[in-house]
């Protein structure tokens, strides 16, 4: 069983960055593929970033190359996402989860665990 907690959603003006955290219990995170999910009002639910059990392999929504950048730190149990140049369209919900494939996934059904989710505005 792994538990998520996600801190360091916010308000923020277009342009600006923001880190979110994403705290996991259990002694085996880093077996698990991670990945961080938003959806916005009215939207379906995306996947925004995703890393491997050891950090080796990434991936990014083309919404987002080149902005955020997704990293671990496996004996701190915590998953990363740095948002920079952020836009009003990355407003949403964002939310990580963990796979039990190590690889991660870009499938939603893929991932087992979720957190509760952390709110992320952006003015323009």
């Amino acid at each position: 069983q792994v538990q998520l907690v996600e801190s360091g959603g916010g308000l923020v003006q277009a342009g600006g960055s923001l880190r979110l955290s994403c705290a996991a219990s259990g002694r085996t995170f880093s077996s698990y593929g991670m990945g961080w999910f938003r959806q916005a009002p009215g939207k379906e639910q995306e996947l925004v970033a995703a890393i491997s059990w050891a950090g080796g392999v990434t991936y990014y929504a083309d919404s987002v190359k080149g902005r955020f950048t997704i990293s671990r730190d496996n004996p701190k149990n915590t998953v990363y996402l740095q948002m920079n140049s952020l836009k009003p369209e990355d407003t949403a919900v964002y939310t990580c989860a963990a796979t039990k494939r190590a690889a991660s996934s870009r499938r939603r059904y893929d991932y087992d665990y979720w957190g509760q989710g952390t709110q992320v505005t952006v003015s323009s």
